[in-house]
């Protein structure tokens, strides 16, 4: 089987635009990636401030330890 660039179909002009349509699609994919990064890093900061402090331990934690069995 010979596979070969004579029997592709010929598009004039594809060449510039083309090049031209690849980029714009690889700009608004580099834009949505963008909102969905921000977006994340807004939803990961916001949980964060929402959650509650941690509980500070006090000072007779751990003073009694049962070692009898």
């Amino acid at each position: 089987m010979n596979i070969s660039g004579n029997n592709l179909p010929v598009m004039s002009g594809a060449g510039s635009s083309g090049e031209v349509y690849s980029a714009s699609l690889a700009k608004k994919q580099q834009q949505a990636d963008g909102r969905a990064a921000l977006a994340l890093i807004e939803a990961a900061g916001s949980s964060a401030a929402a959650q509650s402090p941690a509980k500070s331990t006090t000072a007779s934690l751990g003073n009694n330890i049962n070692v009898y069995v």
